[in-house]
């Protein structure tokens, strides 16, 4: 395996792919080289792979005789990882051409490409499923056969399948059992001309989640910056197109919000070096040969910076806020992201925990994003209590600013628009048991702030990442008030008895039916281990609080702000809260405790007999060494690393998911903090 992790955010990875040439970090798009015609040296403008068609070159004799003499890198002048395409393209447009699947893997390999293609079926969108079931059988047939020819050359397989999703997911799980090292996924260029893109997401998930993690994927033929940022959030780190040369003949530049008509300009449409040189008159009045080159360049300029912004992105886990900037630059791209919810849970699964960025919510397609999903189905692990008191969304933290010094909830606060505070006197109980002891349940009340985009937040977890670390706008959209309204409607039936403000049921238009309760100056008493405990079980699962943090502790805050810093056992240290995301990062003491606590597999990381000593000692655990784990794991958690007797070993952060832990055999598993010696 030749591809490693380095960071993630939802579906998307900053990954390193080695190649004989060199390395190349993921996401990263692949200008396409024409080998008789190239004038462009693209690496200037930060090409570090690209691709040219081995086909053409075979055809033509002067350049099949040069390139078997001087290699595919000294035609083309490049000295990067160079792929090569089969003539699969040529098969599209034309219907037929006149080499076989054996006769092109075997050029590929003998005029050096890094990366060769086997001579797939490129089966047409929305074509008939007997065509489609008839050319994926063919494409299948000719990878096996490519394995048996090559020697030494690093291979793609294409995934096909036409618009059919369980043709493709039966296409990418047959070829991600044989050993390719990149997936591309053909055949899209046609979803992208029309800008069917809802399609093109379905045909992507449908390959993406049925590819191994531990290898690339490429979009074949996507070379318009405006969707990178979409298709990297779904799992795609390749591009590859001509277009920035196709554009630039039709007088075409591209930016990351669409493209603009030189006819139409009169300013130049970014800061790139073509741009600030150069007025839209300069180049109008130009000869032709002379301005295409020039637009090229800027389309390059556009497209790297793109594919830079969304590697910062990567790091800083705010992928998916550029991915819904960027969809609002054309309406089907915006529906891509809308049915982007379909597929919620699956990127989730990938989607890291606990994220250097704020959650920043830009309109009702925020409501889709992992984290609240996450956060939802999270709830099920906090104690179950018999009544709810849902309190109006303050100024974060919640908490902080709900109670005044003597520890009394301040229920008239309520930020505007304006910033002025509204009075809410009154409340109102919903009663789910006409039966229910109406005597006082003080001691079982879960007090919860309604708020968007999380819809509820319990008090005790309120500084845990993304529920404090979040921003959304004063005043309400609509659609968020109709998530809001569902997400209470749900959650509320767990209780006998939920107690409610006037607004609250004016704001969301709750219409079941409530009686009306006074509810003078309530005092909130959430204690410290208290809150200890429900972060606990939000982080870890149920029941992990009280294990965690059993018998005699000693709870240390900071001086500064008063929030819980660590938490002792005698002078045992089990655990840290986090500054900036509220999150438990254990000590050893609360590795053991949560070792003791919870079964075989769950949140273990499962290491091999070589890896034992090294674990031991605190080193970093890497994924070849691994041989079980709990695959529910996500990204960024904290993991106990045990041995095949479940004896603790160390513990640390995951850097993988489940599904990739087991699944790479490169890079890091899991960041070790502490080893047991």
């Amino acid at each position: 395996m030749n591809f490693q992790i380095k960071y993630k955010d939802a579906m998307g990875r900053i990954g390193i792919l080695k190649t004989p040439h060199g390395n190349v970090k993921t996401p990263a798009f692949m200008p396409v080289i024409h080998p008789g015609k190239q004038t462009i040296n693209v690496k200037k403008y930060g090409a570090e792979i690209v691709i040219t068609n081995a086909y053409i070159i075979y055809k033509n004799l002067d350049l099949k005789n040069k390139a078997l003499k001087i290699g595919v890198h000294g035609l083309i002048d490049f000295n990067g990882p160079v792929v090569t395409d089969s003539g699969s393209f040529q098969l599209s447009e034309y219907g037929d051409i006149d080499v076989s699947n054996r006769e092109i893997i075997e050029f590929q390999e003998k005029i050096g490409a890094d990366i060769g293609t086997s001579l797939d079926i490129p089966t047409p969108p929305f074509v008939s499923r007997r065509r489609a079931e008839k050319e994926l059988d063919t494409t299948i047939k000719r990878a096996k056969e490519a394995l048996e020819v090559r020697d030494n050359i690093m291979l793609n397989s294409v995934v096909q399948g036409s618009t059919y999703s369980d043709l493709r997911a039966k296409c990418a799980t047959i070829l991600g059992e044989m050993d390719f090292q990149v997936f591309p996924m053909g055949a899209v260029v046609p979803l992208l001309e029309s800008y069917k893109f809802s399609d093109l997401l379905d045909v992507t998930m449908a390959s993406v989640t049925h590819l191994p993690d531990s290898r690339p994927r490429h979009l074949m033929g996507a070379g318009h910056p405006m969707i990178f940022a979409f298709a990297v959030a779904i799992g795609c780190d390749f591009f590859d197109s001509a277009s920035y040369i196709l554009y630039a003949e039709n007088d075409r530049l591209m930016t990351p919000t669409g493209t603009y008509k030189l006819e139409n300009l009169s300013e130049m449409p970014c800061s790139c070096k073509i741009c600030n040189d150069y007025t839209p008159n300069d180049l109008k009045i130009m000869e032709k040969d002379e301005r295409v080159q020039l637009i090229a360049q800027h389309n390059l300029h556009i497209s790297f910076a793109e594919i830079r912004k969304i590697k910062q992105a990567i790091i800083q886990g705010s992928l998916l806020e550029l991915m819904e900037q960027r969809c609002r630059v054309h309406p089907q791209l915006l529906d891509a992201v809308r049915n982007l919810k379909k597929y919620t849970e699956n990127l989730e699964r990938y989607d890291p925990v606990f994220k250097k960025s704020a959650f920043f919510y830009s309109g009702p397609e925020s409501l889709n994003r992992p984290e609240i999903f996450r956060h939802l189905k999270r709830l099920d692990r906090l104690p179950a209590q018999k009544t709810l008191f849902l309190i109006p969304s303050v100024e974060k933290p919640y908490l902080k600013n709900l109670v005044d010094k003597s520890g009394i909830f301040q229920r008239s606060q309520k930020r505007t628009r304006k910033g002025e505070v509204e009075k809410s006197g009154k409340f109102y109980q919903k009663i789910h048991n006409k039966n229910v002891d109406n005597s006082d349940h003080s001691d079982l009340i879960q007090l919860a702030v309604v708020d968007v985009p999380f819809g509820i937040i319990p008090l005790e977890i309120d500084e845990i990442y993304p529920l404090a670390q979040n921003e959304a706008p004063i005043i309400i959209d609509e659609d968020s008030k109709k998530f809001v309204k569902e997400v209470l409607e749900n959650y509320t039936k767990k209780f006998h008895r939920v107690i409610v403000s006037e607004d609250i049921l004016k704001t969301f238009n709750l219409n079941f039916g409530f009686e009306y309760g006074d509810l003078n100056a309530l005092n909130i008493n959430i204690g410290d281990r208290q809150k200890i405990e429900y972060i606990a079980d939000y982080q870890f699962g149920h029941g992990v609080g009280k294990a965690l943090f059993k018998g005699d502790i000693n709870i240390i805050k900071s001086k500064k702000t008063s929030r819980i810093r660590h938490i002792y056992h005698c002078e045992k240290l089990i655990a840290t809260i986090r500054a900036r995301d509220g999150a438990i990062v254990l000590a050893m003491e609360g590795a053991i405790r949560l070792h003791k606590y919870l079964k075989y597999p769950k949140n273990r990381v499962v290491v091999s007999k070589e890896a034992e000593p090294f674990a031991r000692e605190g080193k970093s655990i890497f994924a070849k060494f691994v041989i079980n784990c709990d695959m529910s794991i996500r990204a960024n958690e904290e993991v106990l690393i045990v041995n095949e007797n479940d004896d603790l070993l160390a513990f640390g952060k995951s850097i993988l998911n489940g599904n990739e832990i087991m699944d790479f055999l490169v890079g890091q598993a899991v960041k070790t903090r502490k080893g047991g010696k």
